[in-house]
């Protein structure tokens, strides 16, 4: 279990990662993404593209995941690049799923997922991992600087670690926006230049800060439309006040962020000492 205002509730998850190889959810994840590597944040097969370019990746490395969802992503990492993956989630769910596509997809032998609590000590040796990624899922993480601390402790000298944090603060923002936009559990938001003061104290070398919140937006809107589209199968999945709840996040998500007023930022550090 989680600890006490630590992680986001599974609820918001769990319709999702129970029906997330249904005809239903697929369709959504494709015309939404444009691709369906079987995501559940803001990213795209085009936006992880780009990000592998920066984490080095070859047969032989082994990449850690956190927060890996229903593990899309991971697997996807794993047959583009030829590295192992291990893939953590708190969700058990999520976890099962990605162990089955693992099994379906051939790639049993290089990724191994595991339900687990990112908030606190990692169950793996230290410098265990060439390259550590969270994607979309900092903002879960009330004590970043404990974690990003325990992440500098897996990371091999020279290892890298790749993070997006969508919680960004670069603009006024209501109470009734904070208020939607963190409705699926403790968000942490934090100024920008926050991540990277932290990275420093960790010991870890930022060479790379962007911003990529215009994916984000994109992404925001057409998932809603994609939703809006198959609104009365989707009420008949997750309740109407799931569906309207879910269906406002991402109307919210959309608006802050295309107004540069709550931006998503994407930072690559490395492990040098």
């Amino acid at each position: 279990m989680g600890k006490p205002n630590s992680l986001p509730p599974a609820g918001h998850y769990n319709s999702n990662y129970e029906n997330f190889q249904t005809e239903l959810y697929t369709q959504i994840r494709d015309e939404a993404f444009g691709e369906d590597i079987g995501q559940n944040s803001w990213l795209t097969s085009d936006e992880q593209d780009r990000f592998l370019e920066w984490l080095d990746l070859s047969p032989g490395k082994t990449l850690l995941d956190v927060a890996c969802g229903a593990g899309g992503p991971a697997l996807r990492i794993a047959a583009t690049t030829g590295c192992s993956v291990v893939g953590i989630d708190l969700h058990e769910q999520a976890i099962k799923t990605a162990s089955s596509l693992a099994a379906q997809r051939g790639l049993a032998e290089r990724a191994e997922f595991r339900s687990t609590d990112a908030t606190g000590t990692l169950p793996f040796a230290d410098a265990s991992f060439d390259a550590i990624t969270c994607i979309d899922a900092i903002n879960h993480f009330s004590d970043r600087p404990r974690v990003i601390a325990e992440w500098a402790r897996l990371l091999k000298l020279g290892g890298r670690l790749l993070f997006t944090d969508p919680t960004t603060l670069t603009g006024p923002l209501t109470n009734a926006d904070i208020s939607v936009r963190s409705s699926a559990g403790v968000y942490l938001f934090v100024p920008h230049g926050y991540d990277e003061s932290v990275i420093a104290q960790c010991g870890l070398r930022l060479f790379m800060c962007e911003d990529v919140t215009s994916n984000m937006a994109k992404v925001a809107e057409a998932r809603s439309a994609a939703r809006a589209s198959r609104s009365a199968a989707l009420r008949e999945v997750e309740g109407d006040l799931a569906y309207e709840g879910q269906q406002e996040f991402l109307a919210v998500a959309a608006r802050v962020a295309r107004e540069g007023r709550l931006s998503r930022f994407v930072y690559v550090s490395k492990k040098l000492s």
